[in-house]
């Protein structure tokens, strides 16, 4: 994982950190899960709570993690899988939030946009969030 997380911070070109390091480590681990900054700071060992929040900024700001709104009102972020840029988010995929864990993990597949939307109105964010139990929990 340490190897993956070095490879990213070079691919964007970001300085290397213990802490943009350990957090990357633990997004990679975490696969397809959205993780919160209260999950991120209980992994870590030794955790500035305002070092956190501008590492997980720059990494949004960067294209290497996106938000994963899930209805649950707490900001969880999940790495991004496929080409996001600081000016082009590819994270218009559906989550799944378990009502029973809180565990939330990105969907593969696009979100179709169906809806009209009325004159004059702007889209700026779509979520897709299907609800539920998870495989773990409901075992």
């Amino acid at each position: 994982m340490q190897e993956k997380a070095l490879e990213l911070l070079k691919l964007y070109r970001l300085r290397n950190t213990a802490m943009r390091r350990q957090v990357l480590e633990l997004f990679l681990k975490a696969g397809h899960k959205a993780l919160s900054s209260s999950n991120l700071e209980s992994a870590l060992e030794k955790t500035d709570r305002i070092t956190l929040y501008r590492t997980l900024k720059t990494f949004e700001r960067n294209g290497i993690i996106h938000q994963a709104i899930d209805g649950s009102g707490v900001t969880k972020y999940a790495l991004c899988h496929g080409q996001c840029s600081e000016h082009d988010h590819m994270d218009d995929h559906p989550h799944f939030h378990c009502k029973d864990c809180g565990k939330t993990i990105c969907l593969e597949g696009k979100i179709q946009n169906n809806v009209k939307v009325p004159k004059g109105f702007i889209v700026q964010q779509k979520h897709f969030i299907l609800e539920g139990t998870c495989s773990d929990c409901s075992n």
